[in-house]
């Protein structure tokens, strides 16, 4: 009780003891502001999600995580929860869906109250009240996904021992025959993007050097739009296998990539593999689609620009004789010396459609 007491009123006691009285600048009041509205808006939008990829579900379920309610494939993940003894989750059990809220947006008010007030201390106050709101709640979470985890029914219809299905708090973990991954959603982003808004405004009323907060706003936009990337996943030969016909990836120069929606990717040992895989599961929405550049060293290359041959003598792994290039030159250089022709993308998949019926 006396370390609660001493955790929740620590940022009093730091705003007693600061002599600033000086006023905040208009651009940091400006800042602080857009932190607010980020806040307000992640009261609204899911703030966490959890994803979960087995090939029972070759796209994955998700379960959204928003300040009020869970969403996403919860019902789904309960009836699998029930097989191994976990507890099914339901929105009305949790006491942080009725208080996060009403937090978040008394932070929202709070960054609004020191934007327009303008005062240094308030400013410190705002800023370490927020960041230690934010260590709180990560260890809530953390504290939910271990009973979650570990408080197993005894009588589940499954039991390994000494298994526990703790879902990581961020990043990725196995979980039977489950990948389980666990990452901030545009929610949580907005969030965090307000947690080093108020960090920047801080620094910048210490006269920071400028280029030191442009560069630390830059380096999170361009972290927060890596998030959802439509960039290839390197090929690891050797080691990764193909999705579809599982053999291992060993030759550079037919591999090939999709990338779904959700930016679950899924990887080829040919282009006839991933062809073929993207027919059988047409309820799956893909935004990317890559192929090995044949002149290239297990290089990946946007299937929807790269260049064409198909001939005997190419001889791909899975029989689909398909390559494919970067550069049109070295496309039609390779077609001459075999006496075919160059095809773009849509011309390639109509031929290899024609070639399997």
């Amino acid at each position: 009780m006396v370390k609660a007491i001493c955790f929740y009123t620590a940022p009093f006691l730091i705003y007693k003891m600061l002599n600033m009285t000086a006023k905040i600048s208009k651009t940091s009041s400006f800042l602080i502001i857009l932190g607010a509205a980020a806040l307000v808006i992640s009261i609204f939008i899911p703030i966490w999600q959890i994803e979960l990829a087995a090939p029972q579900y070759p796209e994955g379920l998700v379960m959204k995580i928003y300040s009020y309610k869970l969403g996403g494939d919860v019902e789904i993940i309960n009836g699998l929860n029930h097989y191994i003894g976990m507890a099914t989750l339901h929105t009305e059990n949790f006491i942080e869906f009725k208080l996060l809220p009403f937090l978040i947006g008394f932070f929202a008010v709070l960054f609004l109250v020191t934007a327009f007030l303008k005062s240094k201390k308030m400013l410190i106050f705002t800023m370490i009240s927020f960041i230690l709101f934010g260590i709180v709640s990560m260890i809530d979470f953390y504290r939910w996904e271990y009973n979650y985890g570990h408080n197993l029914d005894p009588n589940a219809a499954i039991i390994v021992p000494g298994m526990a299905y703790q879902p990581p708090l961020i990043g990725y973990k196995k979980l039977l025959n489950f990948e389980a991954f666990s990452i901030p959603d545009i929610g949580g982003w907005l969030f965090i993007f307000a947690g080093v808004i108020i960090v920047v405004a801080f620094f910048l009323e210490r006269k920071s050097k400028v280029n030191t907060v442009v560069a630390t706003l830059v380096g999170l936009t361009l972290f927060i739009s890596s998030c959802g990337t439509t960039n290839s996943e390197p090929i690891k030969l050797n080691q990764d296998k193909c999705d579809y016909c599982q053999m291992a990836i060993a030759d550079g120069r037919f591999g090939a990539e999709l990338i779904t929606e959700k930016n679950r990717v899924y990887k080829f040992d040919d282009f006839h593999c991933m062809l073929d895989y993207s027919l059988e599961n047409t309820k799956v929405p893909y935004k990317k689609y890559f192929v090995n550049d044949y002149k290239a060293d297990n290089i990946l290359i946007d299937a929807t620009k790269a260049f064409y041959i198909k001939h005997e003598n190419v001889k791909s792994p899975m029989g689909s004789n398909v390559a494919a290039f970067a550069a049109q030159e070295q496309a039609q250089e390779v077609a001459n010396s075999f006496s075919t022709e160059v095809h773009d993308w849509e011309d390639i998949k109509k031929e290899q459609l024609n070639s399997t019926e």
